[in-house]
């Protein structure tokens, strides 16, 4: 009798059906010729002793490993918000380090389109065995992966996604339930003033996850016929001058404006423009938990950051490339990270900024 803890292996169904090692190995692959009550009844032993193959052994012995490249924004500080995927990438690698899994970093700016080409032509020369990147800008994601489509390598996307371009999957949040949580969180707070969407960002038409972001958002009002409030957008793609913030503190004042949301993860900038221009007392809500971020929170100038989980993004997003080009296995196209809400009563219960004790 074989144990249930025992790894069941073929030969153990080849004796219990009194066949051959290499009949089992025919129907378990579905190939060559076996008469079909001898089939039935293997798969019947199969399914009795719940018999599924040793994926590592099989793996190993077939001396494959894989090359992965990640194309990821280059992170502004070493607490920046891409710092977060990349320890999540590592992290899987090095659970997987017996597969001889690679992965090659390449990184590109935020704000330079040219710079998302040029390594993204990088990795069509390395031709990987997969690729995980943030498709950032909509127009240059586009034709990468009409590049990786060419060559038959397979994609997942991480933190934003362009829909039904072939994708293997999709790693991070919804974006557009994202915005109408801020919507309704906002909502909440504030009885009366109008509000302003800003977007820290360039090209916006190329900013695929913003722009989903504001669509929830204003969708939020609309569908629930809030008119006491009137919605504003304005964009800032550069914050290296501070003359951005004479022009955004005219709008908050002309328009009336007593909320912000901020798309992305430089709400941080909101923070220091209510400060130089004495603007305190407006509702604000912005995402990620970078310690900027966290500052303002902490001193009530921020209300609200919404986060996603971005270690959890890489894990999951390398993760989800081994299983298709090593194991041969299909996961869920769509893996949603959740959208958590983070005030300053509970932030220092998040990894991330909790207190020594």
């Amino acid at each position: 009798m074989i144990e249930n803890n025992k790894q069941i292996r073929i030969k153990d169904i080849a004796e219990k059906a009194k066949v051959s090692i290499g009949t089992v190995d025919r129907v378990l692959h579905n190939r060559g010729e076996v008469a079909e009550t001898t089939k039935k009844k293997i798969l019947q032993i199969v399914k009795d002793l719940n018999y599924h193959p040793n994926i590592l052994a099989s793996t190993l012995a077939s001396k494959k490993s894989a090359l992965f490249a990640t194309l990821l924004p280059e992170p502004p500080s070493p607490d920046g918000y891409w710092t977060r995927p990349v320890i999540g990438v590592k992290r899987r690698v090095s659970e997987l380090r017996q597969y001889g899994i690679q992965v090659q970093p390449f990184t590109f700016s935020q704000t330079d389109p040219k710079c998302f080409v040029e390594n993204s032509r990088k990795i069509i020369e390395l031709k990987p065995d997969g690729v995980v990147f943030a498709p950032f800008f909509k127009k240059e994601s586009v034709e990468f992966i009409n590049n990786l489509k060419e060559l038959d390598i397979p994609f997942v996307f991480i933190d934003s996604e362009i829909k039904d371009e072939g994708q293997l999957g999709y790693i991070g949040q919804n974006s557009y339930q994202s915005g109408l949580v801020s919507g309704k969180l906002l909502d909440l707070i504030l009885p009366e003033g109008n509000i302003l969407v800003i977007h820290f960002a360039k090209e916006m038409d190329n900013q695929n996850h913003l722009v989903q972001r504001e669509k929830g958002f204003y969708d939020w009002y609309h569908k629930n016929k809030r008119e006491i409030h009137q919605l504003f957008t304005t964009e800032v793609p550069d914050t290296s001058d501070e003359k951005w913030m004479d022009r955004v503190a005219k709008i908050i004042r002309d328009k009336n404006i007593k909320g912000i949301f901020a798309t992305n993860s430089k709400v941080f900038n909101v923070g220091r423009l209510i400060e130089k221009h004495n603007l305190f007392g407006l509702k604000v809500i912005g995402h990620d938990l970078l310690k900027e971020n966290v500052a303002y929170l902490k001193k009530d100038i921020v209300q609200f950051l919404i986060c996603q989980r971005p270690e959890e993004q890489g894990y999951s997003a390398i993760d989800k490339i081994f299983r298709y080009v090593v194991q041969k296995r299909n996961t869920a196209a769509k893996q949603y990270t959740s959208i958590d809400i983070v005030t300053k009563e509970n932030v220092d219960y998040y990894k991330e900024f909790k207190k020594e004790i």
